[in-house]
């Protein structure tokens, strides 16, 4: 998976989108509400507002000698954008937007008992920041080619001329006040306006934090909303397929199946999930097919071992009858079939261990260099009897290369004969049955061949399943009688013992199992051995 895939990584880049849309929409409101609140007095430093407060009030003044001063400056100043403090002649202090230390307003105190004490003719009105002079106190003389000379700065100790007040003077560190201004009406000093270069962090947190507050927490509350039907609504949303598909399948719905479109990680576990619950319907299908097999199994065994069992007791309840009087011929005939079923009994019963043992790996194959021909001869002997009373030859070819193998020469010689009796079974008068060993490079195939009516396609891929016949059609076009079923499923357990494979080509006329895959032994190179026949006798 590419990193640009990753879900981590969209989460981060989403993140880090919605963090820089917080802070430019926060930004934003923020140099709006600034520019809103400054708009009372746009543009205005703290000299020039100090004037323009006390020309203001001192018109006022002169409007109306009974003028209430604290509320005329709190109703018309008190929203400004910046504090500021008024020290009045008659004792008051006004703090407007914030509050002064102790140290600032004695000094202010001073200062307005040294302009108190001047001589009121001495204050002359000048309109704010007249032309000539500097913005310093107003007096007679001042702007005429000169400084203010005659400044009452300069009468008290410790300011400087034409100066502020520092905080050189007992004022906290970093809370400096700017240059004081006069209040001047009806030619008498009324009192001095004080504004800070910077407004102090405690009026900025008062005027400002509730509003930057709730619009923070607005905004953060929108970009939460938006991450999370941006960001994380796709990712729940298929997480909880999964989920649900976890819960389906753990109900029994092997049906269930997760959603795993995309190429991130929530995709991944989707996937997973779903081979896995492939898998898991796999195993479920495999074991209802092995418990079905073995119900049938069952019934089976217990039907063919029912047989013989049941024509036994029948016959020697027969003979076991007192007041049945049976001829020597008649009793040697009913002893005759009980022998005969006793050892069909035996036989089927002898299959089935041999069948357990190969296909549960309870015996261990002796692996040795065999002959080929040593095989194919041991077979004919043993069903030479059988080929002549069915009026059908045995033959045998082995291919230059194929003359030694590998492998159990029991198990390979029971695999042999079985084929073999199956071919004889269905082989028809006069035809012949066909072995050969045929050369696979690395390996041999073992091949046995009959002329007889051939397998139908739909019994083909069943054949090799344990008691499974398909004699109905085989065996009723050659008229012979059925085996137990257990054959062919031998030899294919025999062949997957020794890592082989059987497999069966059947058409009218010609059938051919091989059991191809067994380890060439090297030996001495031979020439192919001609097919060899034993005619029925």
């Amino acid at each position: 998976m590419t990193w640009y895939r990753s879900l981590y990584w969209r989460i981060a880049v989403g993140f880090t989108a919605c963090l820089a849309l917080l802070l430019l929409v926060q930004g934003m409101l923020f140099v709006w509400m600034m520019a809103q609140a400054g708009s009372a007095i746009p543009n205005q430093p703290p000299d020039r507002l100090a004037q323009t407060i006390a020309s203001d009030v001192a018109d006022a003044l002169d409007r109306d000698a009974s003028l209430d001063i604290d509320h005329y400056v709190r109703q018309e100043f008190a929203k400004d954008s910046q504090p500021f403090f008024v020290a009045l002649v008659e004792g008051r202090d006004l703090e407007i937007g914030a509050r002064f230390p102790n140290a600032v307003k004695t000094e202010a105190r001073q200062r307005v008992e040294a302009m108190h004490a001047l001589d009121p003719e001495r204050l002359v009105r000048r309109p704010p920041f007249g032309r000539g002079g500097n913005p310093g106190f107003p007096f007679p003389g001042a702007g005429r080619g000169g400084n203010d000379g005659g400044s009452p700065y300069r009468q008290v100790p410790g300011a400087a001329a034409g100066g502020g007040f520092t905080q050189g003077r007992g004022g906290p560190p970093g809370f400096r006040i700017g240059r004081p201004w006069p209040i001047v009406a009806g030619g008498r000093f009324v009192g001095l306006v004080v504004v800070p270069p910077e407004p102090p962090f405690g009026f900025l947190l008062t005027h400002y934090a509730p509003t930057l507050v709730t619009v923070a927490g607005a905004t953060l509350i929108l970009g939460a909303v938006l991450a999370a039907f941006v960001i994380f609504g796709p990712t729940r949303k298929r997480l909880k397929g999964v989920e649900d598909a976890a819960r389906r399948l753990g109900g029994g719905d092997l049906s269930a199946r997760a959603p795993a479109g995309g190429n991130d990680e929530v995709a991944a576990v989707g996937a997973a999930f779903n081979v896995m619950a492939e898998e898991l319907a796999a195993r479920t299908d495999a074991l209802v097919a092995a418990d079905r097999a073995r119900r049938q199994l069952l019934a089976d065994v217990s039907h063919e071992l029912n047989t013989p069992v049941t024509a036994m007791r029948g016959y020697l309840e027969t003979l076991s009858m007192p007041e049945l009087r049976l001829d020597d011929a008649t009793r040697a005939r009913y002893l005759g079939i009980v022998g005969e079923e006793t050892s069909r009994l035996e036989r089927l019963i002898g299959e089935l261990l041999d069948l357990a043992r190969l296909e549960g790996g309870g015996s261990a194959l002796q692996v040795e260099r065999l002959r080929t021909a040593d095989l194919f001869a041991r077979v004919l002997d043993r069903h030479e009897r059988a080929a002549a009373a069915a009026q059908v030859f045995l033959s045998t070819t082995i291919d230059a290369g194929a003359d030694t193998l590998a492998g159990d020469r029991v198990r390979l010689e029971q695999a042999l004969e079985n084929l073999a009796a199956n071919a004889l079974r269905h082989a028809p008068e006069g035809s012949t049955v066909e072995l050969r060993a045929r050369n696979e490079g690395s390996t041999v195939a073992l091949l046995v061949t009959d002329h007889g009516g051939g397998i139908p396609v739909e019994h083909l891929p069943r054949i090799f399943d344990r008691f499974y016949k398909a004699d109905q059609s085989r065996a009723a076009l050659a008229g012979a009688a059925g085996g137990s079923g257990l054959g062919l499923s031998i030899v294919k357990a025999i062949a997957e013992r020794h890592r082989a494979t059987v497999s069966v080509s059947s058409v009218p006329g010609h059938t051919v199992f091989t059991i191809a895959g067994l380890r060439r032994e090297a030996g001495d190179s031979a020439p192919a051995v001609p097919a060899g026949t034993r005619p029925a006798r």
